[in-house]
């Protein structure tokens, strides 16, 4: 689940980044959530 989330919010970020150019502070939240998902993935591991 978590590398779902962190593959959606990373292309939404990188659609964000090079497509629109508006609204910076809320693409680079999204990339924060979406590196924070995957290392909750690595820490949690697959034991979920």
């Amino acid at each position: 689940m978590f590398m779902t989330l962190f593959a959606v919010l990373l292309v939404l970020w990188l659609l964000g980044f090079f497509a629109f150019h508006v609204a910076g502070g809320l693409i680079h939240l999204l990339l924060i959530i979406a590196v924070i998902s995957l290392v909750m993935h690595f820490f949690r591991g697959r034991t979920a």
